[in-house]
């Protein structure tokens, strides 16, 4: 059976007009760019400023991975925040990951056995607790002593299910989980007015608009900048809110008409 946890779930409707913006015809995003984030990574680039604070979150830039043609920037954009997800924790990424492979056609499934293999495992649980997110019927495996940590748990379900037929079944059921959220992302794109069909659209227009930004910041040499972007149903684009010379610098809009 599913577990489910509520606080992967959220209205998009009810997020803060500091951190989306929805008109007539077009939602904002904002999000802050910075040289170096004194967060514990230091590394350079974007974050959606609704996940400031959220230590799990690390900025991105514009690169994107070997399999999939857009950044993690954009994941964190359209398959967690405008579909009404959490940005970070294991339940929400297994949903965000389906809407990903809805995008760009990439399989979830080396993403699910990452998390397994490097995370539960090894009793590390990011978002909710064991006992909250691992299926019934691999909790009912397990001792109702509650003073278990969470490492001790998931040796005891190693040794009693075996490793390789554990992995199998937890994959199926990071599966379940993304599935499971499939209803949720669509309605919450209507919601806003985006049209579901554009996914694959929005994503690429979305990333040919942030290797624009992300390549002006660089060689400006900016070190904090902050904005929103912009989707409506014609193009995307960007507007620098305390930096008019960055403004002035480009034409920062992509179509998502354009988009083969």
């Amino acid at each position: 059976m599913l577990n489910t946890f509520k606080h992967s779930f959220y209205d998009v409707l009810k997020y803060s007009n500091k951190y989306l913006k929805i008109e007539a015809e077009s939602i904002s995003v904002a999000v802050t760019y910075k040289n170096t984030w004194d967060d514990g990574f230091g590394a350079r680039g974007w974050k959606l400023d609704a996940s400031i604070g959220d230590p799990q979150i690390i900025a991105s830039t514009r690169e994107t991975g070997q399999r999939i043609n857009t950044s993690v920037f954009v994941h964190d954009i359209l398959d967690h925040y405008l579909s009404g997800f959490g940005i970070s924790g294991h339940r929400s990424e297994a949903m965000a990951l389906i809407q990903l492979e809805k995008r760009t056609g990439s399989s979830p499934q080396p993403d699910y056995q990452q998390i397994i293999n490097e995370d539960i495992l090894n009793g590390r649980f990011s978002g909710e607790t064991l006992r909250s997110f691992l299926p019934r019927e691999l909790l009912g495996l397990l001792p109702a002593d509650e003073n278990k940590t969470d490492i001790e748990n998931m040796t005891l379900l190693i040794n009693k299910y075996g490793e390789s037929a554990l992995k199998s079944t937890l994959l199926e059921y990071f599966y379940k989980i993304g599935r499971a959220g499939e209803e949720y992302a669509k309605n919450s794109w209507i919601k806003l007015g985006l049209d579901v069909h554009q996914q694959t659209q929005i994503g690429l227009a979305l990333q040919e608009l942030l290797v624009s930004i992300d390549l002006k910041v660089e060689g400006l040499i900016i070190n904090e900048l902050k904005g929103w972007i912009t989707i409506n149903k014609n193009d995307v684009e960007f507007h620098s809110v305390n930096n008019h010379e960055f403004n002035k610098a480009g034409d920062y809009r992509v179509s998502i008409n354009s988009i083969e």
